[in-house]
């Protein structure tokens, strides 16, 4: 593989969940999987397509009680393209003699390609080459490229091309219980002749209008002794307008061929003959190759729904788009183009294997999060546009994915964190109905802000649903706020601040302030009834309510929300502080509250360590090297020990990190700084001994455990730091997880590791007006180089080589110099002026 390709050789049913996920094409509008257009969804391959945005609400039973699930919908399939030999079955990889097999995924240009060379039955080949972009340009198009060519043998061959609206959310066998069925009122038709037809449905409940268009073009060529002969077959159906009435056609349901019957294409070679079923729109045709001949398909695609702005209708929007959209060649060309826009505003040059790991994650998370996200109002899907994991839930991975994005494409965190602003009042609504004050987001977001998260879930190792008490993770407040101070740190958005991220910062401070309880014995306030990003320990042993109390990551975020948001208010300007007061009731005697409140909270510790949450030490060790020997994988213990009738609630062991994801947020100083807002001791020798503490006990159930693990220990224990990373880097392209990654890529985890390499490694800080720096580059990541967006500088370069940094400010950037402070020098830098920077030994 080369650094920008990511490939695969050879056809192996059990890898196609994973190269699908990893191989999806997407353009922050909406995304497809890598699937073979030739296979359906069954248990070996998975053709989703998820537009971002677009969820639906359901009802089901399950394990006797009702229970309502939204999901991220899996939008009707525009790839389908299938083919046989006239009179023979269609062909798969699943049921035909595969000779060779190449899927290619084109990182530069965002491409993935496919090369399959096929035995026929009855004798001859068939080699199937095609070409698929998700257009990064125009955010509403798709494109598939399909070459057939002959062997030694002339081929005659029936093609199929579809758009099906009857796919279901069936692609997470744990959820194969709920209801999955989310689109209807499928009707389908032709326009303006038999080369375009179109979908339409609406999904169930959300009622979002989903409108698609396909434009088919065939094109015949000869090798003959004078030359290639070229012709184009009928009814190509480029269309003028967006038709209406008539010229949209009516879908009727004469189709009842099935993959065992002959079926019959157009009578002549390359005429399109068109069907509608109750949920598909089926164009077929014939192509007779003679040996060595090449016939190519293009399959042109729009799709619109009603969330988009600016149309009137997504049908009609879709076929005025497929109508005025180009030829193949020439989408490819502006798609490429765009991607070159993206690389150059993302640029990141690692070298080697981790370089080129790297690049695929980033990526995956341009295709998710692009430049066209800052026009919709979504948040961060967990398992990106990928597949159908976690419903497409909102949780707290914006943590991961927007200190990444705040150096490169500030308006799209801009736009990710209005997805939570819009939602505030929902917020404030869940916080009020929990008989608290402020705002208390939802561990699990969707389309409006409610809480998403399940009443139950399944342990597949000993097939029970179980109560789900991960709701109570409130520290996902603390995430939204810290990232609103992050954004407007990095971006110098002074005015989003003062306003909207002042407002979010306000209620967030609000509701830890009125969680928080003083407990008189100690002198301390407590916050009780939560859960910390650890997930394993919801209660305590034997308890008969969830929640436990004192979590020290939720304790200490809480801290700096309640600290940052006094400071912010006190810095106002006075008008905006008086009109935000007036239309919050906030007033002195709250502020000083919450100030009271970030200096005594309580942290809990035991045996010189930050306790996870107080009674943590109280609990039993586990028998790690035993479970270990027995079950080899214990990365979800938590199953594991409920098939066996425990609980981990019982023993000091974790999923993630929870303690040590203090150190993934705030730099030594700032963490120290805290604890001494707290009035507690937190010297270098206790933090080391607390990393030591839990890095023996967790089993990195999670892929941001690996990221967090390898952040940390870069800066306390740097010689296993790379292991670490090493994990994070390879959690989704080895499927570490033990087959997630098929179900949807892991987002924040990827994000992460760039981050990781942008910030971590470099000790990059944006705060106090300042960029920040204390490198620590480990080994095999000791030279690279990046550039970012600070404020209003573009292309501020860094670039890591052997023991020294250099910074360099682009020449006609606006803005004042640039203060650039490390822990022994300070000093600013100007347009098109570079630093040259030695560092410290190790």
């Amino acid at each position: 593989m080369s650094g920008w390709i990511w490939e695969y050789d050879g056809y192996d049913p059990a890898e196609q969940r994973l190269r699908e996920s990893l191989c999806a094409l997407g353009n922050g509008r909406f995304a497809t999987r890598g699937a073979l257009p030739e296979c359906s969804a069954d248990a070996v391959h998975y053709p989703g397509t998820y537009v971002a945005g677009c969820y639906n609400r359901l009802g089901s039973e399950v394990a006797g009680r009702e229970v309502e699930n939204e999901d991220m919908v899996n939008v009707p399939n525009w790839l389908p393209v299938r083919f046989r030999p006239l009179g023979r079955r269609w062909l798969t990889p699943d049921n035909t003699t595969v000779l060779d097999h190449r899927q290619a995924l084109h990182l530069d240009a965002g491409i993935l390609a496919r090369r399959t060379r096929y035995a026929l039955p009855g004798g001859g080949e068939l080699t199937v080459r095609q070409e698929r972009l998700v257009h990064l340009g125009d955010p509403h198009l798709a494109a598939l490229r399909t070459e057939f060519t002959a062997g030694a043998t002339p081929v005659e061959l029936e093609v199929e091309v579809a758009l099906d609206g009857g796919v279901r959310n069936t692609g997470v066998p744990r959820y194969l219980d709920l209801d999955g069925r989310h689109l209807a009122s499928v009707h389908t038709g032709t326009h303006t002749g038999p080369g375009t037809v179109w979908l339409r449905c609406r999904t169930r409940t959300s009622d979002i209008g989903i409108g698609m268009a396909s434009r088919l073009t065939t094109q015949t060529s000869t090798e003959t002794e004078t030359g290639t002969a070229t012709r184009t077959g009928p009814g190509t159906g480029t269309g003028t307008g967006p038709g209406t009435g008539t010229d949209k056609g009516v879908g009727t349901n004469t189709d009842t061929d099935t993959d065992a019957g002959t079926g019959t294409g157009g009578d002549a070679d390359g005429e399109i003959a068109v069907r509608h079923t109750a949920s598909r729109a089926v164009q077929r045709f014939r192509l007779r190759l003679a040996p060595g001949a090449k016939a190519t398909v293009d399959k042109v695609v729009a799709l619109h729904t009603s969330r988009d702005p600016a149309i009137s209708d997504p049908l009609d929007a879709a076929l005025a788009r497929v109508d005025r959209a180009p030829g193949f060649d020439e989408l490819r060309a502006s798609h490429h183009a765009a991607w070159d826009q993206l690389w150059r505003r993302a640029d990141l040059d690692v070298p080697g294997e981790a370089g080129r790991i790297l690049r695929l994650h980033l990526f995956h998370v341009l295709q998710t999060l692009s430049p066209h996200t800052a026009e919709l109002d979504v948040g961060v899907p967990a398992r990106g546009l990928h597949g159908e994991a976690y419903r497409g839930h909102v949780f707290w991975d914006e943590l991961f994915v927007l200190p990444y994005l705040n150096l490169h494409f500030p308006e799209v965190s801009r736009a990710l964190l209005l997805y939570r602003h819009r939602r505030l009042e929902r917020a404030r609504t869940a916080a009020r109905d929990a008989g608290r004050r402020g705002a208390m987001y939802p561990w699990q977001s969707g389309s409006d802000g409610r809480e998403e998260t399940q009443q139950l879930h399944l342990n597949p190792n000993s097939g029970r649903w179980l109560p789900d008490h991960s709701h109570l993770q409130h520290h996902v407040g603390s995430a939204v706020a810290y990232n609103v101070w992050q954004y407007c740190q990095a971006s110098g958005d002074v005015e989003f601040l003062h306003t909207k991220g002042a407002e979010t910062m306000l209620q967030i401070a609000r509701f830890w302030a009125d969680a928080a309880r003083h407990d008189d014995r100690i002198g301390r306030y407590r916050i009780a009834g939560v859960v910390g990003p650890d997930e394993y320990h919801d209660a305590y042993p034997d308890a008969t309510e969830p929640g436990l109390v004192d979590n020290a990551y939720t304790n200490v975020t809480a801290a700096w929300v309640l600290a940052r948001t006094g400071e912010l208010i006190s810095a106002l300007p006075d008008p905006r502080r008086r009109e935000l007061a007036e239309r919050t009731g906030l007033d002195d005697s709250e502020l000083d509250q919450w100030d009271d409140i970030s200096h005594k909270l309580h942290v809990p510790f035991h045996q010189g360590v930050i306790s996870q949450f107080e009674g943590y030490g109280d609990l039993a060790e586990l028998d790690w090297p035993r479970y270990r020997e027995r079950y080899g994988d214990i990365r979800r213990l938590d199953r594991i020990l409920e098939a066996e009738g425990d609980t981990v609630n019982r023993y000091q062991a974790s999923k993630q990190a929870d303690v040590l994801m203090l150190g993934y947020l705030f730099s030594p100083p700032e963490l120290h700084a805290l604890f001494h807002r707290l009035g507690l001791p937190l010297d270098e020798d206790t933090w080391r001994r607390t990393v030591d503490h839990y890095l023996h006990r967790t089993s990195h159930g999670s892929t941001l455990s690996g990221l967090v693990h390898g952040w940390v220990l870069a800066r306390a224990r740097r010689a296993e730091a790379w292991d670490f990373v090493q994990e994070a880097l390879r959690g989704d392209i080895a499927d570490i997880q033990g087959g997630t990654t098929g179900e949807g890529i892991h987002l924040g985890a990827m994000a992460g590791t760039l981050d990781l390499v942008q910030r971590g490694l470099t000790g990059l800080e944006t705060r106090d007006g300042a960029l920040w720096l204390d490198p620590v580059p480990l080994p095999a990541l000791s030279s690279y180089g990046f550039s970012v967006r600070y404020q209003n500088h573009w292309g501020v370069r860094f670039r890591l080589r052997h023991g020294k940094l250099e910074i360099t400010v682009p020449d006609h950037t606006d803005g004042a110099p640039i203060d650039v402070r490390l822990p022994d020098r300070a000093f600013s830098l100007g347009a098109g002026e570079t630093a040259r920077l030695l560092l410290p030994p190790d």
